[in-house]
């Protein structure tokens, strides 16, 4: 096997056995793990019988470690960077070291594993492949809202706090109140619960059940006739203020998301 300065680890969101043989070996074979909370880690160690050294890399350090990695690296030594749960770089620190490690032309690599992400999608039945990762969504009303109203043709895709999930699927249901939801949390735990329905019954489901654990939802797409019925309306709204096709295409292609030429084309129609 290939041999790589530094390796990105993914680790299990929950259950501990979605993880893999290559990353039990690498994270055995390093002279350093770098992590978020070496209590977290450790216990994923523990089980696995690893005792290679960890040392902490969190997003309140990120920069204070990177001649400390440097350093390590430079005398042939061998990291490994996971967090607490899942991919790192996804919602989780990572980026800056891997960004100073090519520049100095470190070999980096990343493990295949463990994604809240692709474990929550590959559960929701949706109509297109393409889809957005927001991460966690602002805590703005007026920002989620631009985000809701500037994706209706793509699967928009989220972390949030159950703390939180209530509130955000109210500004939704009054934002888009035709809109579809999937809501996933405590994946490949125990009390694992996938449930996707109209935002507003999702919101009634979860008023009477607990809500605790990590969260990834979706809003799912607008239908196709719907969106098109909408886009042809502000068509004519902009028509009647004066703007001409060209000018339409660009506004309304740069709020949607969606091919200049195709509005264009509907413009003139």
């Amino acid at each position: 096997m290939k041999e790589y300065d530094f390796y990105i680890v993914p680790t299990p969101i929950g259950n501990l056995k979605d993880i893999t043989l290559r990353a039990i070996e690498v994270l055995k074979s390093v002279d350093i793990i770098a992590c978020e909370d070496m209590r977290v880690t450790q216990k994923l160690l523990n089980h696995f019988d690893i005792k290679t050294k960890c040392i902490s890399y969190h997003k309140f350090n990120e920069k204070e470690r990177i001649n400390l990695f440097l350093e390590i690296l430079n005398k042939g030594e061998k990291i490994a960077l996971v967090s607490d749960a899942g991919t790192p770089l996804f919602c989780d620190p990572g980026a800056v070291i891997v960004e100073e490690l090519r520049k100095h032309n470190f070999s980096v690599t990343s493990l295949p594993g463990a994604n809240a992400v692709a474990t929550f999608l590959s559960q929701v039945p949706r109509e297109g492949e393409d889809f957005i990762f927001i991460g966690f969504l602002p805590k703005s009303r007026t920002q989620i809202e631009e985000i809701l109203k500037r994706y209706k043709t793509t699967d928009i895709v989220f972390y949030e706090s159950p703390n939180r999930i209530l509130n955000t699927l109210e500004i939704i249901n009054e934002c888009r109140p035709d809109s579809k939801t999937a809501i996933g949390r405590e994946l490949t735990k125990i009390f694992e619960e996938v449930v996707i329905d109209k935002t507003s019954n999702v919101i009634e489901y979860f008023k009477t059940n607990t809500l605790k654990g990590e969260i990834a939802a979706a809003v799912l797409r607008e239908k196709i006739s719907n969106f098109e019925a909408e886009v042809t309306e502000k068509i004519s709204i902009l028509k009647d203020k004066g703007y001409k096709a060209k000018d339409i295409s660009i506004i309304l292609s740069s709020l949607y998301k969606v091919n200049k030429n195709d509005v264009y084309k509907k413009c003139l129609n």
